[in-house]
């Protein structure tokens, strides 16, 4: 037996083994469910591929982004019918990225400078606004509706000024903003659209008879692949756009904003290394040393993208079921809807949810705080609409005296989803009996069982 062939036996052998580990000790049955249980809200659901997957990428011990990166990025952008796919390590890297390629000199008039301003909401996760003020530029916050919590389109042109290049927002828990409007609103006044597309991978919208995935309208999308998330790599994160130029500023910003193009471990992959003229740099400058951007590091490593590779097989089968899912808690809670303001899917939209958001009515007699308790109270997994309002949070204290930044109106909405509004899991991982006892839990809470 030649050596590689003796290599093959090995990695397989192993390979068989951690099946059978998986099959063993890893293997979770999510079909039942006894009172007490803990029902998280989202988590990770695998097989042996992902075992398999990221025990076989070990064994190359490559350790930077390899040919399972490779794999990743082509599959992913022809899924989602993409051409530039640049996986990073977070989701919150895959925003930053996303905004600082529209910072770089190459855009000309339509660069987004220090000063500029971003059309944003004040009502999600604060990785969405954080590139934007810690470049330098200026947010301007819309206000969000219920009961789809995404931005209201109809303050879009009362949020426009002279300085407005970019809208920057994302697909709350799933559930598209009003994309149509959105692009429209875009294309009148030729500004970027990036889409936080990390809480709705696998979610469609329909503009004038066309059905695309949701992070493909935009000139940008960005997916995260935590490990609540619609899949995972554990940490990990991912940039798309089909604009050519903007992918290439995505990569440089991603890798410490050099100018060559040169995949990890690959040289003078251009045929040019040593013959260019770049800035005042010397003539022949090594162009794998030359940094057209103030970049960074961001790079996943291919263990990751070895998990995420068996992970976007299980994609649709995972969006189906949280559809679902959803479908059947929005029925079980049908006859509160008198004491909860129960979501909706967006016009024109499939969601792929993230979760089953609810908001309190005043007449309900009794608080958000009080549902939330009594469904923690019974091992039932919670969560708030991340920030609620991101200008009342404490990291916000320090930037109202530094910060440039607008308010469009009062927030009204924003504050009142902050107050009342709160969301449980409809991931994979559900069952009905699961969905029953949480909408049991609601109701009684609720005073109506």
């Amino acid at each position: 037996m030649s050596g590689n062939e003796a290599q093959k036996a090995a990695r397989k052998q192993i390979l068989d083994l951690v099946a059978d580990y998986y099959d063993k000790f890893l293997k979770v049955d999510n079909t039942g469910f006894e009172k007490g249980d803990r029902i998280p809200y989202s988590g990770r659901v695998f097989d042996e591929k992902e075992v398999k997957n990221l025990v076989d990428s070990s064994l190359d011990f490559w350790l930077t982004a390899g040919r399972y990166t490779d794999e990743f990025e082509e599959r992913f952008g022809k899924l989602l019918g993409v051409k530039g796919v640049s996986l990073v390590n977070s989701g919150s890297s895959a925003n930053l990225i996303a905004f600082m390629a529209l910072t770089a000199p190459e855009l000309g008039e339509r660069r987004v400078k220090k000063g500029d301003e971003v059309i944003t909401v004040a009502c999600g996760f604060p990785t969405t606004i954080s590139p934007i003020i810690q470049y330098g530029a200026v947010p301007v916050f819309v206000d969000v509706t219920i009961p789809q919590y995404n931005i209201d389109v109809t303050r879009l042109e009362e949020a426009l000024s002279d300085k407005t290049k970019a809208v920057m927002i994302a697909h709350t828990l799933g559930n598209p903003f009003d994309l149509k409007a959105v692009r429209q609103f875009c294309d009148k006044h030729n500004l970027w659209l990036i889409e936080d597309n990390c809480d709705a991978l696998g979610s469609e919208y329909e503009i004038d008879g066309e059905t695309r995935f949701t992070g493909t309208w935009g000139d940008i999308g960005t997916s995260s692949f935590y490990p609540p998330h619609h899949i995972t790599m554990g940490e990990g994160g991912c940039v798309y756009t089909n604009n050519g130029l903007l992918h290439r500023m995505v990569r440089s910003f991603r890798d410490w904003g050099r100018d060559c193009v040169c995949p990890p471990g690959k040289d003078n992959f251009c045929g040019h290394r040593f013959d260019g003229k770049f800035g005042d740099l010397p003539v022949g400058y090594d162009h794998k040393y030359v940094y057209s951007h103030l970049g960074y590091n961001l790079k996943a490593t291919d263990m990751q993208a070895a998990v995420g590779c068996a992970q976007l097989d299980k994609l649709i089968p995972f969006a189906n079921a949280r559809r679902n899912n959803w479908a059947m808690l929005r029925k079980e809670l049908e006859s509160v809807n008198d004491l909860l303001i129960l979501p909706e899917a967006a016009e024109n939209s499939n969601p792929s949810w993230f979760g089953f958001i609810m908001c309190v009515k005043e007449k309900s007699g009794v608080s958000r705080n009080d549902i939330t308790k009594a469904l923690e109270a019974n091992n039932i997994q919670t969560r708030l609409l991340f920030s609620g309002n991101i200008l009342r949070h404490p990291c916000f204290a320090e930037y109202k005296e530094s910060v440039d930044y607008r308010v469009v109106g009062s927030l009204e909405v924003t504050d009142r989803v902050m107050n009342n509004a709160f969301w449980v899991g409809v991931y994979p991982g559900m069952n009905e009996k699961k969905i029953e006892f949480m909408a049991s839990v609601i109701r009684k809470a609720l005073g109506r069982e």
